[in-house]
Formats: C-alpha cells, structure tokens, sequence
C-alpha cells in the first residue's frame, strides 16, 4: 500500500493540496449521522458523548465518509471538554483520555479504509463506495467556548463581559495539548464565533509550542461579519497572523453566504480557504433542534461547489445536517473539474 508523505509542518496544507490535485474534501455532518445510526445524543456533551457510549458507531461513520470520498475527517470533539466531562463526574485523567480516544478512532477508520482499498482493484466495489488509496489528513475538533456551554452560544458569540482572551485561554488550553498529544494531522478550531476566541486559540498555539498546525473556520448569519458582529476580516487577519494556522475559512454557514464570504477572506489571507457550510437549515436554540425544510438540496449545495472553488476555497465539505450523499456529491463534483496539474495525479486517476 503506498504511503504519504505529508509533513506536520506550516507546509502541511499547501503540500497536501499538491498531492491532491489543488482541491479536497472535507467530511459532513457527525451527530446526524450518528442519530440515524441509533446514537441518542440529548445531553450536553452532543455528538462527545458516544465517546463515552458507543465509539463503534463514530467509527462507522468516519468510515462512510471516507467510502463518500473525503479526504479529510474531524473527529468527535467539537463538544468534548475536560470541563464538560468532569462535570459529568469523571477524573481528570478519564477527561483526557476521552480527549484523545476521539482521535484514535478516527486514525483507526483511517487504518481500516486503507486496508479496503488495498484488497479492491478497482477503486470501488461497485456499490458506490468510493476505494482510493489516497492521502487523508485526520483533524482535531476544538469547538468554541460556545459548544462547551451547550446553549447556541456558538451561533451569537455572545459570551458577556466576563469572558477575556486570557479566560477563553485558560478554558482551551489543556485540551488543546492533549488533542495535539494524541497525533492528529491538524487542529480544527471550529465555529469560532467572535474575535476573542481567534485571537486565544492563536495565541495558545504560539504560547504552547503546538507543533501540529491548525486550520480556524468562523461562522457567520449575515454573509459580511462573524456571528458576534465581529468583522470578519479582523478574525480572518488573526489566523493569517499565526503561523501555525494553514488554512482559514468558513464553517457551519448556510451556503447562500458562502460566495461573498471566500471573496471577503481573501482580501486578507494568503492561506488556503477551507469551506464546510451546513445545509442551510436554521438552528432553533430554544428547543435545540434544526427547523426541518428551512435548507438547501444536495443538489442545490453542490450546485455552488465548483463556484466557490474558481473564486478560491480549496477544501470544500459540509457541517450539519449534510450527508455521505452530500459528500459524496462534492467529491464528484471536485474531481469533474479541470485535470491536475502536469506531474501531479489526478483527483479521478485510480
């Protein structure tokens, strides 16, 4: 089986690009997928919480992701805090380990994909599923202070007075040591929804030495500032300041806002913009449930793909509520698109 060699470094993302062709694909949606695989994921801990109940069922779904054609998959941690698991009564020790048990499962699914496409010859088994010995990057999940506290926050960025850069600092810091300690390919600091929590997650990756880089996604429900009401080119601006960061974009936004939101962040960044909106569908807080039919089709999300891509997002997936069909929609999509550069493979060569 071949190998890859992509290096932990700030180069990380740019050779990877490379290898792929210019373009990639990032997973979909967790905690849908695993509701329909029977997961029940009402408590505070959300989709973290079949770490503790049921990690066969994450497996399975990194594992169908990979079979739709991503290249990349985040793993189960978004609402995974030291905090939130000692408030459910376990040890420090246990916290950390849940931390890190949410990246070897993904490391595992990618062992077990690989080893599925060394025994098919044809790049499929003819039932869909798509079997490509390819570069696949695994990314740590951090989701926002928000996500912690379990109430929608991470949809207003409002956090009151009391929250600082040095509070959020403190509230990040151990857990993105351990996710960076477990041997992830890349941090996803997810769903960052105002300028305080870029400017502490940048600062913590200088102050800690994190030697695995880092991508940050911003979430936005005007298509012009983050969801705080935080300009979002003064967020974007932080992540092209930090070396660390290989990639700055957009998550968790419906696709609608998306086009204007890549032209925006690349008035600021040199970086590659990474894309992964949700359906579309609008999130009530209140009874913490999507509101059914308020998104988009997977035809009409992938309808947009190739346009984001010719104005610059080079890695392109979905949030909530998207689908293996969703991905794997844009996998075709991406690989539809103009030939790899001369030297370079092909997203569609087998």
């Amino acid at each position: 089986m071949e190998t890859f060699n992509i290096p932990a470094t700030p180069s990380l993302m740019k050779e990877f690009l490379r290898q792929m062709g210019g373009t990639a694909v990032i997973d979909g949606g967790l905690a849908t997928e695993l509701e329909l695989h029977g997961a029940d994921l009402n408590d505070p801990l959300w989709s973290a919480k079949c770490l503790l109940t049921s990690p066969h069922l994450i497996r399975s779904v990194h594992l169908d992701y990979l079979e739709a054609g991503a290249d990349i998959i985040i793993t189960a941690s978004y609402q995974a805090t030291i905090q939130g698991f000692e408030a459910k009564g376990f040890s420090r020790e246990q916290s950390e380990n849940l931390l890190k048990k949410s990246v070897d499962i993904a490391l595992e699914a990618r062992r077990m994909y690989y080893e599925r496409c060394s025994k098919s010859s044809s790049g499929g088994t003819g039932d869909g599923r798509i079997l490509k010995n390819r570069p696949i990057l695994v990314a740590a999940s951090v989701g926002s202070y928000g996500a912690y506290l379990a109430d929608g926050s991470e949809y207003s960025g409002c956090y009151g007075e009391a929250m600082t850069v040095n509070a959020l600092k403190e509230f990040h810091r151990r857990r993105v040591q351990v996710l960076a300690e477990a041997g992830p390919d890349i941090i996803a600091f997810e769903t960052v929804p105002n300028k305080i929590e870029a400017q502490a997650f940048a600062e913590l990756l200088d102050e800690e030495h994190i030697k695995v880089p880092a991508w940050l996604t911003f979430n936005s429900k005007d298509g012009v500032n983050v969801v705080s009401g935080d300009s979002l080119l003064q967020c974007a601006s932080i992540a092209e300041s930090c070396k660390q960061v290989v990639a700055v974009g957009i998550n968790c936004t419906p696709p609608r806002f998306i086009h204007d939101l890549i032209l925006a962040i690349k008035k600021v960044t040199t970086k590659p913009i990474v894309i992964y909106p949700n359906s579309g569908e609008r999130y009530d807080a209140d009874r913490k449930e999507w509101v059914e039919n308020t998104g988009v089709s997977d035809e009409d999300f992938v309808s947009y793909v190739n346009k984001w891509c010719e104005i610059g997002a080079s890695l392109v997936g979905g949030c909530c509520r998207t689908t293996p069909n969703t991905i794997k929609a844009i996998y075709r999509a991406l690989s539809d698109r103009s030939p790899a550069a001369p030297g370079q493979k092909s997203k569609t060569a087998t």
